[in-house]
């Protein structure tokens, strides 16, 4: 053991890989004592004697022992792989712990397992939050987004630690904020994820557009996007792909054209998808983010496929200047439509699970420390403190205006896409959202009919009152009573 123990520690943290490390070396570092432990020795060890040297950072090795080292209520972290890992865990830590003490899962736990751990963690007196933490390595260790939810009771316990590890805003507003009781918090975590994925597929196509359509050399882009970094597309994702679009390999060129186009996925984006499903909320951007990687990974489909089809970007013509201002347009209305559909899921989940959540502190948490922070975060947090029932960003006036100035360049750039061979799932799907909320009257009048037809499944009219219901004996041979046998 690196350290012996004088005073009782403030909390424990289970589980060495990087971010367990970085989140503990953070929480030493604002002066709180932690205990910290791996399943293996080695690694407690490893950890103690490399990063934590020199800290008052605790080891211990075995469950017993770290109990045994911690202040009451005593507070314990769980940084291990999502799943079935906690459970065991949760099923060994259970026998040592007392009433009122307090788990808190730190991994990216599917937010229902998290409902389901809370009551049943609640029916034993042992009180959990599952959090959700962004921000990567770096994030862990100078700063998180940090979204706890769970048994409220067992707030006050951990803000002080958890809010002061935490990112702050260059304001000094802190990036944690209670999210809500039981799954909240793993929800808002996976939400964030769905928009990250959406955000970074459509900057992935705003360089396809660039790189095959426009001609742009490595250097070129790279300076483009460094210069959207300084406008309202600043975040930390157009930063970082002006760093990876800067990068050369070894021999001098772009490494990034190196790297087999085959994106992984870890299923927080497909979890966002099928919730989004469940509940019947039009998330069309960030389910199209998830196919575009289910896509990537057809390699050899995709391969032996462009040779068939003979497939092949063409050119796109005109001033570069004109083209880089519609692609602006279009990547940051894109980003708009993907945060609203965003929002549009945490209200829709809000009111179907009783959560209440702050949508205006949900989007002051992604301000820092997390993959999605960004500049217009600030512009969200204002539209919800104007309008708390806000149900649609878009509808806010700072972002109507800028949806409706960037509607030009965005109808342009889709439209070469499509014209020159240029897959853009997803600013597509974010301009046909747009373009479907804001159409009165959609052809489902003709989709209704259709149902009616062949399964009598009843049609309201325009012109009686609503919940009044009309079947249609179409073709002279059907009944007049609705069918409830099966719905398509």
């Amino acid at each position: 053991m690196q350290n012996s123990l004088h005073n009782k520690s403030d909390i424990a943290v289970i589980g060495l890989a990087v971010m367990g490390q970085n989140l503990t070396l953070n929480m030493n570092g604002h002066g709180f004592q932690v205990s910290a432990y791996n399943r293996t020795a080695a690694k407690t060890e490893q950890f103690l004697n490399g990063p934590a040297k020199g800290t008052k950072i605790i080891g211990a090795y075995s469950l017993e022992e770290l109990i045994g080292q911690l202040k009451r209520p005593r507070k314990v972290m769980l940084m291990v792989q999502a799943g079935r890992a906690v459970d065991e865990l949760i099923a060994q830590l259970v026998p040592l712990l007392d009433k009122g003490d307090i788990i808190i899962d730190g991994g990216n736990a599917h937010y229902p397992d998290t409902e389901r751990r809370t009551a049943e963690l609640a029916a034993q007196g042992i009180l959990f939050i599952g959090t959700g933490i962004s921000g990567g390595e770096e994030g862990a260790r100078h700063g998180p987004s940090i979204m706890p939810g769970g048994n409220p009771e067992a707030w006050s316990a951990v803000k002080p630690i958890l809010q002061a590890v935490a990112a702050k805003t260059a304001g000094g507003e802190v990036c944690c904020h209670w999210v809500g009781k039981n799954g909240a918090g793993h929800f808002v975590k996976m939400v964030h994820n769905g928009i990250e994925y959406g955000d970074m597929q459509l900057i992935c196509e705003t360089y396809q557009f660039m790189k095959d359509g426009l001609g742009m050399s490595h250097a070129e882009m790279q300076a483009v996007f460094a210069e959207w970094n300084k406008t309202e597309l600043n975040s930390y994702l157009v930063q970082i792909t002006a760093d990876i679009l800067g990068t050369n390999d070894a021999d001098g060129t772009p490494l990034v054209e190196k790297i087999l186009d085959r994106a992984g996925q870890k299923g927080t984006g497909k979890w966002t998808g099928i919730n989004a499903l469940d509940l019947g909320t039009p998330l069309t951007l960030i389910t199209e983010a998830v196919f575009a990687r289910c896509i990537s990974a057809l390699k050899t489909q995709r391969v032996q496929a462009e040779t068939a089809f003979g497939h092949k970007i063409e050119p796109v013509a005109g001033k570069r200047e004109e083209w880089l201002a519609a692609l602006r347009q279009a990547l940051l209305a894109s980003k708009v439509i993907s945060y609203a559909q965003g929002f549009m899921l945490m209200r829709q989940a809000s009111e179907h699970y009783g959560w209440n959540l702050d949508y205006g502190n949900t989007a002051l948490l992604w301000r820092e420390g997390c993959i999605i922070r960004s500049a217009f975060l600030g512009n969200i947090c204002d539209a919800y403190a104007a309008n708390p029932d806000l149900v649609f960003l878009g509808s806010d006036a700072y972002f109507k205006n800028l949806l409706q100035q960037a509607l030009p360049g965005w109808r342009k750039v889709t439209a070469a896409a499509m014209q020159h061979g240029l897959p853009m799932p997803c600013t597509v799907s974010a301009l046909s959202f747009l373009d479907s909320y804001t159409c009165g009257r959609l052809p489902a009048n003709l989709l209704q009919a259709q149902r009616d037809y062949f399964g009598a499944h009843t049609y309201e009219r325009i012109d009686r009152p609503e919940g009044e219901f009309f079947h249609t004996n179409w073709t002279g041979t059907g009944g007049d009573t609705a069918s409830t046998a099966y719905n398509v």
